[in-house]
């Protein structure tokens, strides 16, 4: 990291609530540090909390909804992964708008893990060359892209990685990017066959989710209290239909 590469470039880093830390402090620290301003674009104002695979972790500040950011006025867009947040992005209708104002001005995008699940359903996938999480790398397919089992891989103004673990050769790769950098090799324009599936999921994951915490108290209650309200709901047109049956009922009778 060179102090000092990304001096003017206005980067956007899009997340909701549920982003794998990692993904976006690391890589922000780096940009931050190489001299870039970096927005955090999301889905509302305030302080969106982070996670650490399945563990709640820190919060980090919103700059700017996405109603308020304009792609036009950033340079790169970055999209942090996790399990959540991607899946909460690629379902708001604006965050798909976004990304794909960068990608049809062709502007430098990096994402990584499950980041790419928001390309996919803003439509940016469709003959490109990436890599992701391996447990999201039929979406890849099925969106129309060729997917590689490789730490990084660039396609045009695509830089992708599969997650955490790749995370020192991803900043590296982003940098480059950022900066307009044309020295990174890039997926080859002959015909590439996807990697195959993998065999069986990370086993330090697997190990991982046997420690899923137990629900706090206040979680108890909240979700309590959604399969109540939920339950209320289902409940109001039936009983609409038996007023209806009963009212129809004495109509005939009458």
């Amino acid at each position: 990291m060179v102090k000092g590469t990304l001096k003017g470039r206005r980067i956007a880093v899009l997340a909701a609530d549920g982003f794998e830390k990692v993904e976006l402090t690391v890589p922000v620290a780096a940009l931050r540090i190489a001299g870039a301003e970096v927005d955090v674009i999301s889905l509302r104002h305030g302080r969106i909390r982070g996670v650490n695979l399945h563990e709640p972790a820190s919060r980090v500040r919103v700059d700017k909804t996405i109603e308020e950011a304009e792609p036009a006025n950033y340079d790169g867009l970055l999209i942090p992964g996790g399990f959540i947040s991607p899946d909460l992005l690629r379902q708001s209708a604006k965050a798909r708008a976004f990304v794909q104002a960068f990608d049809r001005d062709r502007k430098p995008i990096a994402s990584l893990c499950h980041g790419p699940w928001v390309l996919s359903s803003a439509g940016c996938l469709k003959g490109r060359v990436l890599t992701s999480w391996p447990g999201v790398r039929d979406d890849m397919v099925n969106a129309g892209a060729t997917w590689l089992d490789q730490e990084v891989v660039r396609d045009g103004n695509l830089v992708t990685s599969r997650g955490p673990q790749d995370l020192v050769p991803f900043v590296q790769a982003i940098t480059e990017l950022f900066s307009g950098s044309d020295t990174m090799q890039k997926a080859s324009d002959g015909q590439i066959a996807s990697s195959p599936q993998r065999n069986a999921p990370p086993q330090l994951v697997v190990s991982t989710m046997k420690w899923l915490p137990r629900p706090s108290f206040r979680t108890a209650v909240g979700i309590g209290a959604l399969a109540i309200g939920l339950f209320v709901r289902a409940q109001r047109p039936s009983s609409a239909v038996k007023r209806n049956s009963s009212r129809e009922a004495a109509l005939q009778s009458a």
